[in-house]
């Protein structure tokens, strides 16, 4: 079925008339349309986006405004929400929608630095580039669960110079602590085992775990969810790594004061850990 164009007049039944408001203008009920041609400023928005029959209203005017927007302009949730009444909870779960059903892709990329952005395409026509979508409730294409690429191997973090057990167990319990400071640093056992080794060695450093955790959690990428927060983690120990604490000379041994105590044999103070004779008693009794 070949979607409708509201802005098109209607067309008059040859059969029968059509019945008007009595001001001869109007029908009787529904929206009526007072359009004016657009030669300037405006945005095409196709129809299976207007009328998508499952997308929130809220998910429509987002997908609208994003399209009206020139290449490059910031559409994270936290620039939205600045924008927008809406808060960064509803605005998120709208794009969530438009991720579903095929009009954004989000995809996280690694740039010139290390640093990790997101990078998001507005899609006008969901479905294969150039091709119209099969239907309004056609779905977003899901690859195939056989299809899906192999999951990478995590960078190398740093290594402490002795791995001792009770270092590893503070450092486990640092990352096993993260989610608390922020729910997308949830980390599996491997990936723990992995990164506990570099953690480490920064502790190792005279580091207490409270600067170790800020500097890993220090200005987190926005958005929803992070997509490998383990091999975030990984680049920030390893790209982080304070350097060694300086060289501090070890302190001379204190000097040891004996208590006093009356010679044996002149009666004279002197000190020395155990009484007896004084140094010159001692030399007179030798000689």
């Amino acid at each position: 079925m070949d979607t409708q164009n509201p802005s098109a007049p209607a067309c008059a039944d040859s059969g029968s008339p059509v019945k008007h408001h009595p001001d001869r203008r109007h029908p009787h009920s529904g929206v009526v349309h007072d359009n004016t041609r657009h030669t300037t400023r405006f945005t095409v928005v196709g129809n299976h986006l207007a009328q998508h029959p499952e997308l929130s209203l809220l998910a429509i005017g987002l997908a609208v405004h994003i399209q009206s927007l020139p290449a490059g302009a910031r559409v994270d949730i936290k620039t939205l929400a600045a924008r927008f009444p809406e808060g960064p909870t509803r605005i998120g779960a709208a794009l969530r929608e438009l991720e579903a059903h095929g009009y954004l892709r989000r995809t996280r990329e690694r740039v010139p630095g290390g640093r990790i952005v997101t990078r998001t395409v507005s899609c006008n026509q969901p479905g294969r580039r150039g091709e119209p979508p099969d239907s309004p409730r056609t779905p977003a294409r899901r690859p195939a669960p056989d299809t899906r690429a192999p999951r990478k191997k995590l960078p190398p973090v740093p290594q402490p110079s002795a791995l001792s057990p009770a270092l590893l167990r503070t450092a486990a319990d640092l990352l096993a602590g993260l989610r608390r400071h922020d729910p997308r640093l949830l980390l599996s056992a491997t990936d723990a085992d992995h990164l506990a080794p570099g953690v480490a060695a920064w502790l190792e450093r005279d580091l207490t775990p409270t600067a170790v955790r800020d500097a890993l959690t220090a200005a987190l990428p926005q958005g929803d969810r992070l997509r490998r927060p383990a091999a975030l983690l990984a680049h920030r120990l390893t790209a982080q790594l304070p350097p060694p604490p300086p060289f501090r000379a070890p302190a001379p041994p204190a000097t040891v004061r004996h208590p006093l105590h009356n010679c044996d044999g002149c009666d004279r103070a002197f000190r020395a850990p155990e009484p007896g004779r004084c140094a010159d008693c001692r030399h007179a009794t030798h000689t």
